[in-house]
């Protein structure tokens, strides 16, 4: 099997994954097995009575299906190389706020729209997990996202855009859960996981539920003062206020009710899209939320870790949504 541990750089991944033969035998050996425990799994009928021929295809013999290694992965009905697969997939997952369709295409010698379809591949694998709830201290906030009507000419402004309305801007809303982790060093560190969503309103029927299902019951969810928020305390959580209407920011003498960790967490959001995409469609905004989630949640693993995650969602070893576990909450 391939020690993933070595590749902490993109020369030590391009020197390995040199050519079209050992990325093919990487995806077999990582699905299949390695010598006598080797088993090779029909894509189609879930068999395992399946022959690798001399054109490096496969045979099931239940099914009578013919297949390659590729079936049943994202690089399924593409035609471009796996060695640019793989550097594009190293490039996506470690670069720290993205990196665009046009710099891609640069950097692999492909087309822009080829890199942009990459891009897309290789997002749908930081889907986030829906079954994993979040517990103990829990920020929660909205943002809203488009909408830049100061940029256009007054004839061409759409009136009564400001604050929280949804005319131009597109409302997302957060939960982050306040952490420990045991670090390299054995020492307790802070450490945040967030998740987000695209939602078609910021009220009371759309966010409570939302709460309810992601949050863990009894857990203390900090809030800002939005009427949306009232209900949460009647909903077995400790509800705790931050009124930012006030200018209060942080509150309580202990200084434990903020938003200021999800609020940070928007910030580094808007960045990656002013940084580096500039401008996001309606209808793939929540690839590149669970992008950023990823990013975040992933921020002190090491590029190997996260390739090697990476590659195992790729091929469908794991599913996409399935937790990313590379941190030891502290007990």
């Amino acid at each position: 099997m391939i020690d993933f541990s070595q590749f902490d750089s993109l020369i030590a991944m391009t020197m390995y994954f040199n050519n079209e033969d050992v990325c093919k035998n990487a995806i077999i050996e990582t699905r299949w097995g390695v010598g006598e425990k080797q088993d090779f799994v029909c894509p189609y009928c879930g068999k395992h009575h399946c022959k690798l021929s001399k054109s490096g295809r496969f045979h099931c013999t239940a099914c009578n299906h013919n297949f390659s290694c590729k079936v049943g992965t994202i690089f399924e009905d593409s035609n471009l190389s796996l060695v640019k697969w793989f550097i594009a997939m190293y490039l996506i997952s470690s670069h720290k706020k993205g990196i665009s369709s046009h710099q891609l295409a640069r950097d692999i010698k492909v087309t822009q729209k080829t890199a942009w379809y990459m891009l897309h591949k290789v997002r749908s694998l930081y889907a986030q997990n829906d079954s994993e709830a979040l517990n103990g201290e829990v920020e929660c906030d909205e943002v809203y996202i488009g909408g830049k009507e100061k940029w256009k000419h007054k004839s061409m402004r759409t009136p009564n855009t400001q604050g929280r309305s949804t005319k131009t801007k597109t409302p997302v809303f957060g939960m982050m859960e306040r952490s420990t982790i045991i670090n390299a060093k054995g020492e307790e560190e802070f450490m945040s996981y967030v998740r987000a969503m695209v939602v078609e309103k910021t009220d009371k029927a759309t966010l409570l539920p939302i709460i309810g299902q992601f949050i863990g019951e009894g857990s203390t969810v900090f809030t800002d003062e939005l009427n949306a928020y009232n209900k949460v305390g009647s909903m077995g959580y400790n509800h705790r206020i931050c009124n930012h209407g006030a200018l209060q920011f942080v509150c309580e003498d202990d200084g434990s009710v903020y938003t200021n960790n999800i609020e940070g967490f928007w910030s580094h959001f808007r960045r990656m899209i002013t940084g580096c995409y500039h401008d996001i469609s309606d209808e793939h905004l929540q690839s590149y939320i669970d992008e950023a989630c990823f990013r975040w949640n992933t921020r002190e693993v090491l590029e190997s870790e996260r390739f090697s995650d990476m590659f195992n969602k790729s091929i469908g070893l794991v599913k996409p949504n399935s937790v990313f576990v590379l941190c030891h909450k502290a007990a």
